[in-house]
């Protein structure tokens, strides 16, 4: 945090100032190739080698539109409620960042693909919001800078900077709210899950992978302060890039606090673009924020306007599947978890995960179970999305086939996961490498209950005489002595028939 920046409570000041949010959100398009050009649109290669002459805005080498990039648009459109334009055109957004090899982005002003549109978002108390939609426009996505040195990772006070191009030229979709108003207190909940409702929708569209850890979704947060609900708008700020649910909610609750501290010292807020800082939840000053006419638009000479048929968009929007939220309303009725267990669920961007569990076999209840329990906790251990975890759903329904057939318990199943996890196969290889299996023979059985109760003869005395509190020692020795492979509803049957 800024040694300068006062903060209000942020109770305190949503009750003197009314909040107004905007909020511009880039999703990364899952497409083959480039924006304008057929370089390959992949992460993690090695740096400046997904690049062509386009890519790298060479002189005359010239730009063709990836129609699938378009289809893509058009369906994000569709799914946010938009008109689709008729006609619309690429233009020239230009200004000078070493990430920008061309020294303009070829983005859409005054005519995007889609614009007019809305999203209605179910907060976590189920209220339903709606979020009005001003555009949803393409372009393309810039270099990735590198700062080497300094303690933030940020310019100010590296050594040198270093520039990847692959991903300059990836089609994005910039979604534009417009001004959200009568968020009350619920402004940082309504940013996040609004975000959240996106992701899924990208993802349920097949669009993109939406994985904000990698930046396929990136969130620039405006707010506002005024002094009540019908005063003229305030003057914004906006936190660049908040790449996670949760550091959203935190830049809304910070720049309400910061904004409400200056207002009331009597100050004025600056137009600016601002940082925010996971470690400490707060934001710090960017640069001065451009209006429009800085970046000096005007219509991309290389490139013909589009005019999608009218035929082609009805066919895409005879694909688009349900809605998220209907979803996961059908869904939470379905499975008949409770509203905080399917909140739990959503939050951590396991619908679909626990859904194809499901189809393979496990209750609905089994599957929250592994996948919100012991597979939850690895994941935060390991500092990994649940979806990156080496273990797939069909193989969390075989694990729990295992445990509902009787060849495994509880215990043993998770044993059987620590295997399949490491590398080991799958549930039934693990099962018989490692002799899991659930001993139910009465044999081997009998022969440990015998042991084990000439062991502890005052207790045998105890349970003959009808003294049934000691018999779950007992049963915990047997278990112990069998490395827990024993049934031990099959053990207790024993002990009671050998103690009369």
């Amino acid at each position: 945090m800024s040694v300068t920046d006062e903060l209000v409570d942020y109770d305190e000041a949503i009750a003197r100032y009314d909040a107004v949010l905007g909020i511009e959100v880039h999703v990364e398009l899952g497409t083959a190739t480039k924006m304008f050009d057929d370089a390959p649109a992949s992460f993690g290669e090695i740096p400046n080698t997904s690049v062509t002459p386009v890519s790298l805005g060479l002189p005359g080498a010239l730009p063709v539109v990836n129609g699938r990039a378009v289809e893509y648009a058009i369906k994000i459109g569709l799914a946010l409620n938009c008109q689709i334009a008729e006609t619309c055109r690429f233009a020239r957004k230009n200004y000078f960042y070493p990430d920008v090899p061309k020294n303009f982005q070829t983005s859409q002003y005054d005519e995007p693909i889609a614009f007019d549109g809305y999203l209605d978002i179910e907060l976590d108390d189920g209220e339903v919001f709606r979020v009005e939609i001003e555009r949803a426009h393409m372009e393309e996505d810039a270099g990735k800078n590198t700062h080497v040195g300094g303690s933030t990772g940020r310019i100010h006070g590296a050594e040198y900077s270093l520039v990847d191009y692959n991903r300059a030229g990836i089609p994005l979709v910039e979604i534009v709210t417009r001004p959200i108003t009568g968020v009350g207190t619920r402004g940082p909940e309504i940013a996040r899950v609004y975000v959240q409702t996106l992701r899924d929708i990208f993802r349920s569209l097949g669009v993109s992978e939406a994985r904000m850890e990698r930046g396929n979704v990136r969130a620039d947060v405006n707010l506002s302060l005024r002094e009540s609900a019908d005063a003229p708008l305030g003057t914004r700020t906006e936190t660049k890039n908040v790449n996670s649910f949760r550091s959203i909610e935190r830049s809304v609750r910070y720049e309400v606090s910061r904004q409400a501290a200056v207002l009331d010292g009597g100050g004025s807020v600056l137009q600016e673009t601002r940082h925010f800082h996971e470690d400490t939840g707060s934001t710090s000053s960017g640069r001065v924020k451009s209006d429009a006419d800085d970046y000096r638009y005007f219509p991309e000479p290389d490139l013909v306007p589009l005019a999608p048929p009218r035929e082609w968009i009805e066919e895409i929007r005879a694909t688009l599947p349900e809605a998220p939220v209907a979803r996961r309303r059908r869904l939470r009725q379905e499975w008949g978890y409770a509203d905080a267990e399917m909140r739990d669920v959503v939050n951590a961007g396991a619908v679909d995960i626990i859904e194809t569990t499901i189809a393979a076999g496990a209750s609905p209840a089994a599957a929250r179970k592994w996948w919100m329990g012991e597979l939850a906790r690895t994941a935060k251990t390991q500092g990994v999305a649940l979806e990156d975890l080496p273990v797939t759903p069909e193989q969390i329904g075989q694990l729990q086939a295992l445990v509902d057939s009787g060849r495994i318990n509880d215990k043993l199943a998770r044993q059987v996961l620590e295997g399949v996890l490491a590398g080991e196969g799958s549930p039934e290889d693990v099962v018989t490498a490692r002799g899991l299996g659930v001993v139910s023979d009465d044999g081997p059985l009998l022969a440990v209950i015998d042991e084990t109760l000439a062991a502890q003869p005052d207790i045998a005395d105890k349970i003959r005489s009808g003294n049934l509190g000691p018999i779950g020692a007992v049963i915990g020795a047997v278990m112990k002595a069998t490395r827990g492979q024993a049934d031990a509803g099959r053990v207790r049957e024993l002990i009671m028939e050998r103690l009369g």
